[in-house]
């Protein structure tokens, strides 16, 4: 009987084929900055209220984010050019036309970009197929347009999904997805048609999940010291991977951006560590052991 949702095999992480990094490394390090836009009047979803803190206008929750484009990417930034770290960016992509300097400095330091949605006020839920198919036709040629790169990951609007979103995402030439928080290596999804791999994001490296528990920037430093030593050691044996997931409104606050240096500058001195970006990994992964994967856990 399959487990549901039956969009992977079961496979415990300690028999699986090994994976190697490039030049050999330990730990695949991706830092996600989620750069968003959050609607002053969003339009309604019968399926959830759009962050519905308060009835609309939510001005907290929109001036929140406004924060981030205006001073918080600014200050997240320098920090992430002082390790020369080039990004893959969880990407509202309406920014790339309200915010063309944001845009502007992301081109010119050659990010990689999933999509989350056009804004982080919109959902999947709901849509029918064709409505979804329109999404990704959508997204992809908006990305194109702004940026010049090939759409090839999602984290969902939102963390939405429907049923069919894998399939879509797939069809639609999507390689991987950042929703399933269920691995510390990528893994095969199954999907009608193409190849499509959940790629390890995080909640628990996530500094607005990190505040949401209580918890300030000096601990969401330490949590990420922590995760490193451990996948560190465990990727000597079969390479690991590691997200930090960033919002420029919560990191990008002046009490909390060193705190992002601290951590960086920590795992940073270690030999061993992939400085690399989601599309990367996914591509690795697909040509060097995806189809490795699928023999072992279906022999």
């Amino acid at each position: 009987m399959a487990l549901p949702p039956d969009r992977f095999d079961y496979s415990p992480i300690i028999d699986r084929p090994t994976i190697r990094w490039p030049g050999n490394a330990r730990v695949a390090l991706w830092i996600s900055p989620n750069v968003e836009h959050y609607e002053y009047l969003p339009p309604g979803n019968r399926f959830r209220d759009p962050w519905a803190r308060t009835p609309h206008p939510d001005v907290q929750s929109y001036s929140h984010r406004d924060y981030g484009n205006r001073v918080g990417f600014w200050r997240m930034l320098e920090v992430l050019d002082k390790h020369d770290f080039r990004c893959c960016v969880s990407l509202n992509e309406a920014v790339l036309e309200h915010f063309p300097e944001i845009r502007d400095a992301m081109v010119e330091r050659d990010y990689d970009y999933m999509s989350h949605g056009i804004y982080n006020t919109r959902y999947l839920y709901g849509m029918t197929e064709d409505e979804e198919r329109e999404f990704y036709r959508d997204i992809i040629d908006t990305l194109k347009k702004y940026t010049g790169k090939q759409l090839k990951g999602m984290l969902g609007p939102a963390l939405t999904n429907t049923e069919a979103t894998p399939d879509l995402m797939a069809e639609a030439g999507l390689i991987y997805h950042t929703d399933w928080f269920h691995d510390d290596q990528p893994f095969p999804m199954k999907v009608k048609q193409g190849k499509l791999v959940s790629m390890p994001y995080t909640i628990e490296l996530n500094d607005v999940v990190v505040n949401a528990q209580g918890h300030e920037a000096e601990y969401f430093c330490q949590i990420i010291k922590d995760q490193f030593d451990v996948l560190y050691q465990e990727g000597a044996e079969s390479g690991r991977v590691m997200c930090i997931a960033l919002h420029p409104y919560w990191i990008g606050q002046p009490h909390r951006a060193k705190y992002l240096d601290e951590a960086l500058s920590y795992i940073l001195a270690h030999d061993g560590v992939w400085k690399t970006t989601a599309d990367d990994i996914a591509e690795y992964y697909i040509e060097n052991y995806y189809d490795d994967v699928l023999a072992h856990v279906s022999g």
